[in-house]
């Protein structure tokens, strides 16, 4: 090849190769997900099935999911991979929904079918959602759980799954229910029905960067993980979603209203968690104070602001206080609800109470102004507090930093959307730059490949020129 032709060639290859770097890079460097949420109704008919006058059942929620807009479930604390360069995308997500309906004499349910876990998958241009499922069998009655089943596909419209961003945002992606989910469904459905969309955010970390190693941890710092078994308390939280029917009520059509959180207090989704435990516990017994104030506002005079939350537990029965602010009612130390807290003991360094079941108490019922009785069951309590400095309380649910739509705010069409948008800055915190799209390099390629065609064509064909001879300069 002519030096002349070779330096063309070699320079056009060159600034390929350059553009393609930042996407070889992004391939070569898959990312961590770590918090976000999935949105998905299930399929709205089920729903009324359920709930109507035939099946005369309803739903629960575990694991911290929760319901949002008119209809949908949330899941929380996505945890995965992303790959920027691929555009493959695996993440799961926590929180089960429970089905159950057809009550016999006995009390069991003719149907009664869970949901959890439910984790998304892309790769290419396909995508699967896949679930845990408890299900009984219709007729017979066996119970059969499977993990993880391709419960249903998702239709991703051509959309491109490459980029650089900080987060994965897909918005009613079309699901179909697999041969695989209709078996795990009971037979309630067939291979192809049209499930609900699903929508999901999920925050995206960056690219790790290289650190010296780990100092090996002192027998000091060893010693403060040993168990204790009272004393005064290191840190605490209580979490509690007051009463789900509540929350909807409140952000619903008849209220419209929200709530907001000061002081502290933090939203977890389907709960509240209030931080920054004080107290002590010894013997079982625990008198716990936490920060964060929670107020809940809309129309038809809904005003309600819980404080100064205090948690006690004394001989296996456990109490939840707040100072309420209400419209017709003020009160401080108001014991809002009881639960069941016996044998509580502290494990490593950590008393721990998970969805303990709370009844309504009568005050408390004064605090919800008449909207509830004493005895109503709300939402269970869950409460943590650490008596050494080693011990961690449980994480609350990650809901992400980006938004999905609720259904009522979604377009009725799909509207198929995301959003692992290539980083534009050259240099940014983790980003990859911005990657040259597969389509664009390989027209550079092929541009490379035309420009050293042609001119070979050109040299042969030009007279007196051998193909082989040198340039001058």
């Amino acid at each position: 090849m002519p030096a002349r032709l070779r330096a063309l060639v070699t320079t056009v290859c060159a600034a390929v190769l350059v553009a393609l770097l930042p996407a070889a890079a992004a391939h070569a460097a898959s990312r961590t997900v770590q918090g976000g949420r999935l949105d998905w109704g299930v399929k709205a008919s089920f729903q009324s099935y359920v709930t109507g006058p035939i099946a005369k059942g309803s739903y629960s929620l575990t694991g911290g999911a929760a319901t949002v807009g008119s209809g949908a479930f949330r899941f929380h604390s996505a945890a995965g991979t992303y790959d920027g360069g691929t555009g493959a995308f695996a993440a799961s997500f926590s929180g089960g929904v429970r089905f159950v309906g057809h009550r016999a004499d006995d009390g069991s349910y003719e149907l009664d079918l869970t949901l959890a876990r439910p984790t998304v998958r892309i790769t290419g241009s396909s995508g699967t959602l896949y679930l845990d499922v408890t299900s009984k069998a219709k007729g017979t009655g066996t119970v059969t759980t499977s993990r993880q089943v391709p419960f249903a596909s998702l239709a991703l419209g051509g959309i491109d799954m490459r980029g650089g961003g900080s987060a994965v945002v897909l918005n009613n992606l079309p699901a179909t229910l697999t041969s695989q989910g209709a078996q795990s469904f009971a037979g309630y459905y067939t291979a192809g029905t049209a499930l609900d969309p699903v929508s999901l955010s999920a925050d995206v970390q960056a690219a790790p960067k290289a650190t010296a190693s780990p100092t090996p941890t002192s027998s000091k710092s060893a010693a403060k993980k040993g168990t204790s078994k009272s004393g005064s308390l290191k840190d605490g939280a209580v979490d509690w979603g007051v009463r789900r029917t509540f929350r909807e009520y409140v952000t619903g059509d008849i209220a419209k209203g929200e709530w907001t959180l000061s002081s502290g207090a933090q939203d977890g989704g389907a709960l509240f968690r209030f931080p920054s435990g004080t107290g002590t516990f010894t013997g079982g017994d625990l008198t716990a104070s936490f920060k964060g104030t929670l107020r809940f506002t809309g129309a038809h005079g809904l005003d309600l602001t819980l404080s100064a939350v205090k948690a006690t537990v004394e001989d296996g029965k456990g109490t939840l206080w707040a100072d309420v602010a209400t419209t017709g009612f003020t009160g401080a130390k108001v014991p809002l609800v009881t639960f069941a807290a016996k044998n509580l003991k502290a494990e490593d360094g950590l008393v721990r109470l998970t969805e303990a079941p709370a009844t309504l108490t009568a005050r408390g019922a004064k605090a919800f102004t008449g909207l509830y009785t004493e005895g109503t069951e709300m939402d269970p309590v869950s409460l943590a507090v650490a008596l050494t400095d080693a011990a961690r309380l449980p994480a609350l649910p990650d809901l992400g930093s980006t938004p999905t739509p609720t259904p009522s705010e979604a377009s009725p069409s799909p509207d198929v959307s995301a959003e692992p948008v290539a980083d534009t800055s050259a240099s940014g915190d983790g980003g990859t730059g911005p990657a040259l799209p597969i389509g664009l390099a390989a027209g550079a390629l092929l541009l490379a490949a035309a420009a050293y065609a042609v001119i070979r064509r050109r040299r042969a064909s030009s007279p007196g020129t051998p193909a082989d001879e040198t340039p001058t300069s």
